[in-house]
């Protein structure tokens, strides 16, 4: 899965010299929290969070009255409080690559670029989905944690029994347990067609601990 995939395309974006109060506004308006911000060419010359934007808004506790915070907002330009050095990323780049560099870099979004043009905006949002939809989160079925072996083969047993047992598998996730005194990983997945009672009877014979197993 590309980040072309899950991007937003054609991205709400700000100008450099677009006043905070509009940036503001228009992030209201189009419900986001970061924008893409442009030079005058229709490059990408920044990008300005809503955070950045309030945090450079006077204080609740200011003196200044509305008339006097409207002003200086009006004067103050989103290239002002936008950051400059832009991390992004490019359509073909991995999902997960994606979320390993907001994670190591601690931002929400990352633009896309083509050839030094913007085609898009990938947002933890979009990133949220992509794990909703990997668990199968929007499917009814049966949902079960597993930790297993991490010995090679071991995912194939377990896919080999359920499919055996007439089961369709619609959402898949593992996470290694480093803790752990052996190699083992936690096994999530999403089951249709098999009743709960017998994902678990299927599954006990190739899996270390059934740790958890609903029907949602």
């Amino acid at each position: 899965m590309l980040v072309s995939q899950k991007m937003t395309k054609k991205p709400v974006t700000a100008r450099t010299d677009m006043s905070v109060s509009d940036a503001l506004d228009l992030m209201h308006e189009k419900k986001v929290h970061r924008l893409p911000v442009l030079d005058s060419n229709g490059k990408l010359a920044g990008i300005v969070s809503e955070g950045d934007l309030l945090y450079a808004s006077p204080s609740p506790a200011t003196t200044l009255n509305v008339w006097e915070m409207h002003t200086l907002l009006a004067k103050l330009k989103v290239e002002k409080v936008m950051t400059r050095k832009v991390i992004t990323v490019t359509e073909d780049t991995p999902v997960e690559e994606a979320a390993r560099i907001m994670v190591e870099k601690k931002i929400g979004g990352l633009p896309v670029l083509r050839e030094k043009v913007l085609v898009g905006i990938i947002t933890e949002t979009d990133l949220f989905k992509v794990f909703v939809s990997l668990f199968g989160g929007l499917r009814p079925g049966v949902r079960v944690s597993a930790s297993i072996s991490g010995a090679k083969g071991t995912f194939s047993k377990i896919t080999t029994a359920i499919s055996n047992a007439g089961g369709n598998i619609v959402g898949l996730g593992f996470d290694e347990v480093s803790e752990a005194p052996n190699e083992s990983w936690e096994m999530t997945m999403k089951v249709q067609d098999l009743s709960k009672n017998k994902v678990m009877e299927v599954l006990k014979p190739v899996v270390g601990k059934i740790l958890d197993i609903r029907k949602i």
